[in-house]
């Protein structure tokens, strides 16, 4: 083998001009990667830039009056947490964020419990239309969710019309809706990641006794953490950001948070000067539980987006 190639040698790798080194290493490093350190720098700097002043624009516009924000001022003259404490009246954001995390929360929790033993099924054994079922999964991420709200809305009218069950305006009516939609997701996801475990740690378990179920609940489970957090977490995001449906198929008592700040919004249009420093600080507080969740559960994102099962 040549100098300039790379060979493994136990735990240490030999570099150009027969230079050695150890995995994760800063040498290591230095190799390994696509682009120079300084052009490296250069656009981690403006991805950045690109993310985080629009934040801070929104934050300083939060703490600055409307007169100031609407004279352009990036920077307040003067800083006052007063629009954080008049948005929970103004803009009825305490019963919509309510609303979002406990429609949102259950699409979530559902959607990841369904679709991991749906995906189970689909990965390990065979069966007549299994191919078709799965082809389907995928059709169904190509339909646009604006060429569904008329069937829908249709559909639980007629619930309430012929079965006597009032579906619109309802909570559980906007969960059965996000839920719908979130499935076919969560469930490829799963499809994805399980294809990646090793089947020989469920045929152990077989062996021991095991039922299917308790290889389910006992085997994977445990290594589907970051699959089923991912799936989750985009079941939630599909319901916690969503205008359309939540528009059409709640009531002032019942609506989300989303369709708040819209409400919220549209009634600025027009007249005085809008309440700007109310728009950003709504939209602040809306944010936040997502970007707490990103927090939490990060180690688990990355692992299921990216491992794809078990190494």
């Amino acid at each position: 083998m040549s100098a300039s190639t790379t060979s493994v040698r136990g735990t240490s790798r030999r570099g150009p001009a027969g230079t050695t080194f150890r995995p994760g290493s800063k040498r290591q490093h230095e190799v390994t990667r696509l682009l120079p350190g300084p052009m490296l720098a250069i656009i981690l700097t403006v991805l950045s830039a690109i993310v985080l002043i629009p934040v801070a624009y929104i934050f300083l516009a939060s703490v600055n009056s409307d007169i100031g924000v609407a004279n352009g001022e990036f920077w307040p003259s003067s800083f006052s947490l007063e629009n954080y404490t008049k948005i929970w009246s103004s803009v009825g954001l305490a019963k919509g964020l309510g609303n979002s995390v406990l429609v949102a929360g259950a699409t979530a929790v559902v959607s990841a419990a369904m679709s991991v033993s749906i995906a189970y099924v689909l990965v390990r054994y065979q069966f007549r239309g299994r191919l078709t079922f799965l082809r389907g999964l995928l059709a169904l991420q190509s339909v646009p969710g604006t060429l569904m709200v008329l069937p829908v809305f249709v559909l639980f009218s007629s619930a309430a019309s012929y079965l006597g069950v009032q579906v619109i305006g309802t909570q559980w009516g906007l969960f059965i809706t996000y839920l719908t939609f979130a499935m076919p997701f969560s469930t490829w996801v799963m499809v994805t990641y399980l294809r990646g475990l090793p089947r020989e740690l469920e045929e152990a378990a077989k062996i021991d006794g095991a039922s299917n179920v308790g290889v389910l609940v006992r085997i994977i489970l445990p290594l589907s953490w970051p699959g089923i957090v991912v799936s989750g977490i985009f079941a939630f995001l599909l319901g916690w950001n969503d205008v359309l449906f939540a528009s059409v198929m709640t009531r002032p008592e019942s609506q989300t948070a989303a369709v708040a700040l819209q409400i919220f919004g549209a009634s600025q249009e027009g007249g005085a000067i809008p309440l700007y420093g109310q728009m950003m600080a709504a939209s602040l507080v809306c944010a936040a539980p997502v970007v707490i969740l990103y927090l939490i559960f990060q180690r688990y994102l990355v692992g299921g987006l990216t491992a794809g099962g078990v190494k």
